[in-house]
């Protein structure tokens, strides 16, 4: 292994990694010559509007992901699925039959609207 390189390793590390450390020793004077206290900042409000920006930002992201879903599943995909099966339709001969059974007709009547009907 070349010494050029067992030497560009650490050098490199040193002139990435120092700009970090200085910046690190700074002392931690905020923009208005506050602390890093969240509660000097703007009288206090800083913890209280970073709770509900936290919230916001939630509230978005899941509003987001529940749309994406709903596009996603198209609109072939009900979001319920119905258990009830519809009605069958009532043909002319079982309103006949009914008629029938009630005792609204008679069964000359009954056999001949059946035979007019094609049963």
């Amino acid at each position: 292994m070349k010494i050029s390189n067992l030497i560009f390793a650490p050098v490199s590390a040193v002139v990435v990694l120092a700009p970090g450390y200085a910046w690190a020793q700074q002392p931690e004077v905020g923009r208005y010559g506050c602390g890093a206290n969240m509660m000097e900042w703007s009288g206090g409000y800083g913890m209280m509007f970073g709770s509900l920006m936290m919230f916001l930002v939630l509230a978005l992201v899941i509003a987001v992901a529940i749309l994406l879903v709903r596009w996603l599943r198209g609109p072939w995909h009900p979001m319920q699925s119905s258990t009830h099966a519809p009605p069958p339709a009532r043909t002319a001969l079982d309103i006949l039959k009914e008629r029938y059974a009630q005792g609204e007709i008679d069964k000359s009547e009954f056999d001949e609207r059946r035979r007019t009907l094609g049963d």
